[in-house]
């Protein structure tokens, strides 16, 4: 009778369950499998695929995106990292699809890349990482400036980067300490995107939106401004502000206004600048491309037609920018002073409840 192989099943049956089903041949042998069992899973059409030398998938079936990068994380060794596209995904980011798992991996690492591991020898290891049961990963501002510097489209680093702020999964802030803690090759297409991010321009439609009111000449409007009453009470973000004319602009892209919870959060935001006096306007980023000089002509109109001789009491601040006694007290003086210029009696300020 052919000799029982004895080896220690529940400690490799628990550590297959821990790596989503992704050994190594030397875990293997560590929980007393012999070399001839391993060669016997691993043999043409057997239960075991080979995903990269010495590394396994012990089930059979399709090899998923988890699978290769776990495999890519045991050949990295102990400290491997997920960077690049591989970490972006594991962000909620979007993500182009590829077999390709990109690694970073310390210095001293002699590990080479090997079929779709892709390892990065870096001497900024981070220091904290992101985990999603065995997989682990870079923040999300190192993931998002290591895929930066591997692009070479402006306009692909655009819909990253304004993605990633937009959504809130790292700050301009973190980006630029990236920036300026990383290499200085390949980062000028990031360097150009972060300079505009600070400026206030957080999404693709509005850079375009930006692009269109700079060629029309219209009058510059503070980009992604945040709007307090005079005594601190939170209005709204609006993407446009011109203050002068009480009038917002505002970019309503599908990809963040799809569901009825968000839905109903435009419309209270809406009718919460109505409120206090803010002409808000709209507009798709179809029709920002599509339709122009209509939109140019939208917002003409609406600032001649708004155009105020005494401003709103409404204190307006940049995107990273926190309201203040002093601005509210400057605004103040500015509406007195417009009132007095104009002839008219003081009306009472819209504070909060």
């Amino acid at each position: 009778m052919p000799k029982r192989v004895v080896y220690d099943t529940k400690k490799f049956n628990d550590l297959r369950k821990a790596q989503l089903n992704v050994v190594t041949r030397h875990q293997a042998k560590a929980c007393g499998m012999p070399p001839s069992t391993i060669g016997h899973q691993t043999r043409e059409g057997g239960p075991w695929q080979v995903m990269l030398p010495g590394i396994y998938l012990t089930v059979t079936g399709p090899v998923l995106r988890e699978h290769r990068e776990m495999a890519a994380l045991l050949h990295s060794g102990a400290n491997g990292l997920l960077t690049g596209w591989s970490a972006v995904r594991h962000h909620g980011l979007a993500a182009p699809e590829s077999i390709n798992v990109h690694v970073l991996v310390p210095l001293n690492i002699q590990r080479q890349s090997i079929d779709f591991a892709r390892l990065h020898r870096t001497k900024r290891m981070p220091d904290q990482h992101e985990e999603a049961g065995p997989i682990r990963y870079a923040k999300a501002s190192r993931a998002v400036a290591d895929t930066a510097r591997d692009m070479t489209k402006l306009d692909d680093v655009r819909s990253l980067v304004y993605e990633a702020v937009q959504r809130r999964t790292c700050t301009i802030t973190d980006l630029f300490i990236e920036l300026d803690s990383g290499p200085t090759r390949r980062c000028s297409l990031l360097r150009t995107v972060l300079t505009e991010v600070a400026t206030g321009i957080r999404s693709h439609a509005e850079k375009d939106l930006q692009a269109l009111i700079t060629r029309a000449k219209l009058p510059e409007p503070m980009y992604n401004a945040k709007l307090f009453t005079l005594d601190g009470e939170f209005i709204a973000m609006v993407d446009t502000w011109w203050g002068e004319a009480a009038t917002a602009g505002e970019v309503d892209s599908r990809a963040y206004h799809t569901s009825i919870v968000a839905q109903d959060r435009d419309r209270n935001r809406h009718t919460k600048l109505i409120t206090h006096g803010v002409y808000p306007m709209h507009f798709s980023p179809y029709k920002i491309r599509k339709e122009a000089s209509r939109v140019v002509s939208e917002i003409r109109t609406a600032l001649e037609r708004n155009r105020r001789m005494v401003p709103l009491p409404i204190v307006a601040v940049g995107p990273d920018q926190r309201w203040t006694i002093e601005a509210a007290d400057e605004m103040r003086e500015r509406i007195a002073t417009a009132q007095a210029a104009a002839g008219v009696v003081a009306v009472p300020e819209l504070t909060s409840p």
